[in-house]
This record gives C-alpha cells, structure tokens and sequence, in this order.
C-alpha cells in the first residue's frame, strides 16, 4: 500500500512519520524527508541551546517511535519507505554537529543518505533485527553516527 494524502491527514502520527508529506514522493521518499529536514533545522535550531534542542531530539526520537509504529500498522509494512521521520531527526541531529556552512551541511545530508542506504554493519543489523517503530529509529540513529564519524575525519583532514 502507497501511502496517501488522506491516510497522512488521517491521524497527527500519519502526518509525522510521513514527514509533513515528505515521505509521500513517489521518487527517494527518504531522501526527501532528509532535505525537508536540512531545510527546516534553521527555524528549529535557532531558538534553543544546544541542550534543549538534544532533549527536543530525545523528545522527537520517542515520537518517531511511537508514530512509526502506528503508520507502519495502517500501510502493513512496518519499516515503509514512507515512513521518513526516522531520516528527519537523524538528519536534525547530524546537522547539530555539522559545521554551519552550506557546504559542510550538504557534505553531512549526502553522508547520512549514504550510509542510510548502504547500511553498514551495525547499521544492517539493527535493521534486520528490530522491527516496529524502535527498528524503525534505531537504524537511522546508527547511521547518524557513521555520518557524524566520516564528517569528523573530513573536517580533521580538511578543516572547516
């Protein structure tokens, strides 16, 4: 099942896990939520410290967890590929380690989307072994921090 306007308008997790409608693009749903959330990190960043925005990322991981899980029940497909919230706090959280120019943060988007896609080890296993709303997150959070390791060697190497 594809998911739709209406499934995503059907209920507030819908309309989280799918993104805000990201996740409803028939061509790499996953890497549009990944640029919805490069996009929308700016007015979500801003107003917070850095300890406020972890917690509202805690705080969003939880909710992915618990929206993930519903959306996953009504597609029948527990990790769909509709499902992009997952790509969207992981992102968030990449981003917050990012050097803050363009650049560094399109070099981090493109990490994260490759190692979302490749699946490294551990990153293949926790996808293989848990399922529902917490594989759903976990995965991508694991691939958040390969991202966040290749970008610390890349700026070590190259400097910000």
């Amino acid at each position: 099942m594809r998911p739709t306007l209406r499934l995503m308008m059907s209920h507030p997790a819908h309309f989280i896990s799918l993104g805000f409608g990201s996740g409803l693009s028939p061509w790499a749903p996953g890497t549009m939520g990944s640029l919805l959330a490069w996009l929308l990190y700016p007015l979500i960043r801003t107003p917070v410290s850095e300890f406020v925005f972890l917690a509202l990322l805690a705080s969003f991981f939880v909710a992915g967890v618990l929206a993930a899980e519903r959306t996953g029940k009504a597609l029948g497909v527990s990790d769909h590929g509709g499902i992009v919230w997952d790509e969207m706090v992981a992102v968030w959280l990449v981003l917050l380690f990012t050097p803050a120019t363009l650049l560094w943060q399109a070099v981090a988007v493109a990490l994260f989307r490759f190692f979302d896609i490749v699946k490294p080890p551990p990153v293949r296993w926790a996808d293989r072994s848990f399922k529902g709303g917490f594989g759903v997150m976990l995965d991508d959070l694991l691939a958040a921090g390969y991202t966040l390791l290749a970008l610390a060697i890349l700026v070590t190497l190259i400097g910000a």
